[in-house]
């Protein structure tokens, strides 16, 4: 249970950091390595299948606000090989009228009344979506139950974050607690220079609360991105590999730097938020549900930053009733 919980901070951390690094990052990256960059990007590059709800390239090219639905898993084969579960989604939005991002978490377990292609026709956990048919399932699952457009899709493996880490040659961050966790000691004031393996025993930890981790988290991406985008790591070519080797999107390198260019002020509010449920068993499966008023909040959230009108939310959500099995 705390392994799984881990696993899904760090691949928050690693998504975050692949779309603060190659898409807010990706003009100084294309300028000083073009040639290897894009074609370093364009080896991520999958399409989803599905037949977007908007024009997206018009949205990028007049500024518009953005959606990025954000999957993490944990895998020692290929990214484009995968086809297990996920361990975390998040939908991104960027809207550079506002300078606002929002980064709003889905819980793995919300459980939804089916998956569209599955064989099986009860209730399943939302992150068995991508196995069934791989981004084409997930995107639009998640559309369906919140109403709300998915622009594009990054599915991030959690291997590469370390790996990378150690490819800038550590990071620097100075904790705001004292604690110990997998084998190293933490000092709360101290500037810590953390090489991949005790940055993420770091981030790792559940130390203290949620919101003192979520700033360890932090602490550690600032950092990270701060270092990626120095001179010397600018030429970092084996960097610039570990993180497309651990990502798939349909993102192509065009848009990443029309993104990096019409968007680089998004960055300055970012609001965190998270679909909250409820523990319940449902069909002998631990699963989470949720109530439509919650579902409502944060879809109302999402539209209201990607400038939409408000619509009533999805309805796949599995509701629990009096002859349910919980």
């Amino acid at each position: 249970m705390h392994n799984n919980r881990r696993k899904k901070h760090t691949l928050r951390i690693l998504s975050m950091w692949f779309v603060l690094l190659f898409i807010l990052g990706g003009a100084a990256f294309g300028v000083t390595r073009y040639r290897s960059v894009k074609s370093a990007v364009n080896s991520s590059f999958a399409p989803s299948g599905i037949i977007k709800q908007r024009d997206v390239n018009s949205e990028l090219k007049n500024k518009k606000p953005i959606s990025i639905l954000l999957m993490g898993i944990d895998t020692d084969s290929s990214v484009k090989n995968y086809q297990g579960n996920t361990n975390s989604m998040m939908i991104l939005t960027l809207n550079p009228d506002t300078q606002k991002s929002t980064i709003t978490s889905i819980p793995r377990d919300i459980a939804v009344k089916k998956i569209n292609g599955s064989n099986n026709d009860k209730a399943a956990t939302i992150s068995s979506a991508y196995s069934v048919n791989g981004t084409r399932t997930a995107i639009t699952t998640v559309e369906k139950l919140l109403n709300v457009p998915v622009d594009f899709y990054a599915l991030v493996n959690m291997g590469g974050m370390s790996k990378a880490i150690n490819e800038v040659g550590g990071v620097d961050v100075t904790p705001e607690t004292s604690f110990s966790f997998g084998g190293y000691t933490f000092t709360k004031g101290v500037k810590t220079h953390m090489n991949g393996n005790k940055a993420m025993a770091y981030v790792r930890s559940h130390a203290n609360d949620d919101t003192t981790r979520q700033g360890r988290q932090r602490q550690v991406l600032t950092s990270l991105v701060s270092q990626s985008k120095s001179i010397s790591t600018l030429f970092n070519q084996d960097l610039i590999d570990s993180v497309t080797d651990q990502v798939q999107t349909d993102l192509t390198f065009d848009q990443m730097t029309t993104l990096a260019k019409n968007y680089s002020s998004v960055g300055k509010t970012t609001t965190d938020d998270s679909l909250k449920g409820t523990a319940a068993e449902v069909n002998g499966q631990s699963m989470e549900t949720v109530k439509n008023s919650e579902l409502q909040r944060v879809t109302d959230s999402i539209r209201d930053n990607l400038g939409l009108e408000k619509a009533t939310t999805g309805n796949i959500e599995y509701v629990v009733t009096s002859n349910a099995n919980y």
